[in-house]
């Protein structure tokens, strides 16, 4: 092992006891707190993570992983992923001083915002970290100026317009404005080595893929017809962190190797990357909330439009809102489901109930329409699911402060990390890795899967 992970950094489940079970203990032992009352906290499964790790390896194999460090900067993650050998794309000069802390070497390290602060760019410069990207001339002559030595990569424009979220509505270059940036790169003596793309989060269609990578082999034309030695593909993100989503991983995967096939087959000197957030951390983490308030309100009650055979329904006030974790049903249009941490029995009746955050705003509901037992101040619901920009988004009445993170592994995945037990670098009987490395929440699952689709055509 690298020594970025320590045992003493997580707690380690052993067999018979799932993370289910630490979370109960720990909902249990915050109720009974008689000093500092604990609202809300995470617990982050460590082996789900090192599980989609080796997933990816097997789906992907060409592909080096670089993790998104903007959708979960937690250290647990941080250094797991650098245990496992992944490089960190990093969107500002903090994060690159993050992963820096844990000792992360700059030659892992990119640089990876279309639209960077001088002050960072400078940061990037004293501190070795030399691959950067761009998209403009603004941008071009930045770099040029406070960090000549950088490697430069072109950021593309996709046909994104499926995507729930729309990136090349702020970032990447046309098409047609890519020769004319080659052109200025190579009068400025800047080398650009590369080309990315980003198809969004939540694309419906995996083909954009093959469509980007195809539009990268013409950018990749005109770098060389300049002089520009080209030899990195940087695929972007946006690779599903659910099962059970439109589009699953393994699907997509196929639709990339076909393109790769065709259009970088293997041995041209390309080196592919891919820069990779919510796939590796959303099932990861658990949060477990607590009701600090709720109120009954009657169905006639003025602004209340709500039939059923219910004659109130019950807002329950949460100390997590939209403006913080439950960012996403702003942003991505989620309704998130609680599951209760007390079974109730059938013979509850079941009351119209809503979700609130702690901000004195109409908008900061987390979700409403819910049919739930009577619920008492106290009681915690649990959200699975939450390991995507949720940690660091403390809510604005917490101010910096941050949830807890209670991290969990299982012996059998502590002790795959700890052999290096790796596709990559361990080429014998690789089935043979195939063993459930989480918690104990899935443990059906089997570490590795083979691609079930048949590679898609790419024509």
């Amino acid at each position: 092992m690298a020594g970025y992970l320590r045992e003493t950094d997580f707690v380690m489940v052993e067999e018979g006891f799932s993370t289910r079970d630490l979370l109960e203990e720990l909902t249990l032992g915050a109720s009974q707190a008689t000093t500092v009352r604990v609202a809300a906290f995470f617990v982050a499964d460590l082996g789900a993570v090192v599980r989609k790790h080796f997933c990816f390896l097997k789906c992907l194999p060409r592909v080096r992983s670089f993790y998104a460090v903007k959708c979960n900067s937690s250290p647990g993650v941080l250094k797991v992923l650098a245990e496992l050998g992944l490089g960190f794309s990093c969107a500002n000069k903090a994060e690159m001083e993050l992963v820096q802390h844990i000792g992360v070497p700059s030659s892992k390290i990119i640089y990876a915002n279309p639209c960077k602060q001088i002050a960072h760019i400078k940061y990037a410069a004293k501190h070795g970290v030399r691959l950067l990207n761009f998209d403009n001339e603004v941008e071009l002559a930045k770099v040029v100026k406070s960090h000549p030595s950088a490697k430069m990569v072109l950021c593309v424009a996709t046909e994104d317009s499926h995507s729930l979220s729309r990136l090349s509505l702020k970032f990447g270059a046309s098409l047609k404005s890519c020769r004319h940036l080659l052109e200025n790169a190579k009068r400025d003596h800047v080398d650009v080595v590369g080309v990315s793309f980003h198809i969004g989060s939540g694309c419906p269609d995996p083909q954009v893929y093959a469509q980007s990578i195809a539009d990268a082999r013409l950018v990749f034309e005109m770098g060389a017809e300049l002089g520009h030695r080209m030899h990195i593909l940087d695929l972007g993100g946006g690779f599903p962190g659910l099962e059970g989503v439109q589009v699953r991983f393994e699907e997509i995967a196929s639709v990339i190797n076909s393109a790769l096939d065709l259009y970088f087959p293997e041995g041209c000197g390309v080196d592919i990357l891919a820069k990779l957030g919510r796939y590796y951390v959303t099932s990861a983490f658990t949060l477990a909330v607590s009701i600090i308030t709720k109120k009954d309100v009657l169905l006639d009650q003025p602004g209340r439009e709500e039939a059923g055979s219910s004659p109130k329904t019950i807002s329950y006030h949460l100390s997590e809102g939209v403006y913080g974790i439950f960012n996403s049903v702003l942003f991505d249009n989620t309704c998130p489901a609680p599951i209760l941490q007390k079974k109730p029995s059938t013979e509850q009746p079941l009351y119209s109930s809503s979700l609130w955050g702690p901000v004195a705003a109409g908008c900061d509901c987390v979700a409403e329409g819910m049919w739930l037992p009577q619920l008492h101040v106290g009681d915690w619901l649990v959200f699975e699911n939450m390991g995507a920009y949720t940690v660091g988004m403390g809510s604005l009445l917490r101010g910096a402060q941050t949830c807890r993170i209670t991290y969990a592994m299982s012996r059998v995945a502590w002790e795959a990390l700890q052999g290096q037990l790796l596709p990559a670098e361990q080429d014998e009987d690789a089935e043979g890795m195939c063993k459930p490395l989480s918690c104990g929440w899935e443990i059906t699952d089997t570490l590795c899967m083979g691609p079930i689709f048949t590679p898609a055509s790419i024509m």
